[in-house]
């Protein structure tokens, strides 16, 4: 079975004094629509892992939902950052998760002073500051929380985008190209909450 992200990385860290450890993860970045979403978590040193517990993408909804509050009441701090589709479009998905990355981190009280990454560095932060880890949210817990804090946003953001876009059924697939969406867009087209940047044109051909 496999072992749920754990504390070990940001124990080593907290014993050379860093006292703020926030990991920080991306949701929608291979989405079809709606907003990029990053979330940043700072856990406190008497974090308690919960049963269950594991990057967002192997946990259930309705578990997921109350991963997140869980995290949300034991945490230090959280915050979370939303990157809509006009910024999407007009500068391409790397730099605008780039940027949520940058304003979930502006918004955490306390400020962290070490940052744990899911597979990115952040650009314009030092590097001595942060680490990337490959597959990070299924290591460090404190990356699997954002994981899991920002699916959840995200998730009822494109169910609420679903009752106003009807035809695509984002509430199902969040935007992913599932072959619903696929058919969706090829009888109704784009909406305005697609990110046209990613070529999806072939679609309607």
């Amino acid at each position: 079975m496999k072992l749920p992200p754990n504390l070990v990385i940001e124990k080593s860290l907290w014993k050379k004094g860093f006292q703020y450890v926030a990991g920080i993860d991306e949701v929608g970045r291979g989405s079809w629509a709606g907003p990029v979403v990053a979330a940043a978590v700072i856990l406190s040193h008497e974090f308690k892992i919960p049963e269950g517990f594991a990057d967002s993408k192997q946990v259930k909804p309705q578990k997921r939902g109350f991963l997140a509050n869980y995290i949300k009441g034991n945490a230090n701090a959280w915050a979370v950052a939303e990157i809509p589709v006009s910024i999407i479009n007009k500068l391409g998905i790397a730099k605008a998760t780039q940027m949520a990355f940058r304003k979930a981190i502006k918004s955490l009280l306390p400020k962290p002073d070490f940052l744990l990454v899911d597979a990115f560095y952040i650009k314009n932060i030092s590097r001595k500051n942060q680490k990337a880890i490959i597959h990070g949210d299924e290591t460090s817990a404190s990356i699997a929380a954002a994981s899991i804090i920002a699916k959840v946003y995200r998730d009822n953001f494109m169910k609420k985008l679903s009752r106003k876009y009807k035809v695509y059924g984002f509430a199902k697939h969040k935007g992913y190209g599932t072959n619903q969406h696929q058919e969706a867009i090829k009888k109704f087209g784009f909406s305005n909450v697609h990110r046209t940047s990613y070529n999806l044109e072939f679609l309607l051909s």
